[in-house]
Order: structure tokens, then sequence, then C-alpha cells
């Protein structure tokens, strides 16, 4: 519950910065002058472009959640609890590539349960690969749709 309190200030402090950008496009626009309207209009964009992302980063964080809460109903988060950590809090890495590659033969033996790309998405977390693991959790999300439709 932190973490999304957390994610809920950030985002109307985003969402005050895009207002306040907004407005300085508006008033760059009012003055009619050719080079402060192009001006007005370019930065008229940033303020769409952040609506737009925190949209799709809204409800991408809502279909995560949902399908965490389906497995957890289920009896099958991923438990990483018990591999060695890092004096950081990090799991090792060679704990993390073992984890890792149990979750993609998982996948391999098993490419249609959503449950498994979710894993999958997990294990590449842990491992440091993020941009994977978004890509493999998005697999995941679509392959649940499927699953309820």
């Amino acid at each position: 519950m932190r973490a999304r309190n957390v994610a809920i200030a950030l985002t109307v402090a985003v969402a005050v910065y895009l207002v306040l950008l907004a407005g300085r496009a508006v008033a760059l626009l009012r003055t009619g002058e050719t080079v402060p309207v192009l001006l007005g209009v370019a930065v008229l964009v940033l303020p769409l472009l952040g609506v737009w992302m925190l949209v799709t980063t809204w409800r991408s964080g809502n279909q995560v959640q949902r399908l965490a809460r389906r497995l957890d109903a289920e009896g099958g988060l991923p438990d990483v609890s018990d591999l060695p950590r890092r004096p950081s809090g990090r799991v090792d890495r060679q704990a993390a590539d073992a984890w890792f590659d149990e979750r993609r033969a998982e996948v391999e033996a098993e490419p249609e349960d959503w449950r498994r790309w979710y894993r999958l998405a997990h294990a590449y977390d842990i491992a440091g690969d993020r941009r994977r693991a978004r890509a493999t959790m998005r697999k995941a999300i679509e392959l649940e749709a499927g699953d309820r439709a």
C-alpha cells in the first residue's frame, strides 16, 4: 500500500507540473506572434504526451496488480524468500540465474499459460533486466485477457 501512496503522490506532482506547463503553452499561443505561437504549439505537445504516459503507466500497473491478486488467490505467486541475498538485499546473481532458468523452462513447457509468463517476468526483474521483465509481463497480461474471454 505504501508504494501505491507514493505513486499517487508522484502522479499528483506530475499532473500539477503538466497543468502549469499547459498554462505556459496557452500564454505563448495568446501572444499572436508567429514565433511564440509556434513555440506554444510545441510546448503544448509535452503535457499531452505526459497525460498519455500517466494513463498508460497507471493502466499497466493496475493490470499487473490484477494478475498478482489473481495469482495470489490461486496460491501461485512467485516466492524468492529462500534465495540467497547479497549485502545490498538483492538476490545473489547465480541464484537469480538458476531461478530464471527454471521459470524459462516452465514457459517453454507451457507457453500459453499466463501464470508462467508472470513468474518469468518476475525472474527477469530479480535478475535486473527490467526491460525484458516489462515485455514479458505484457505477454502475461495479453494471455490472461484471452484466458478471461
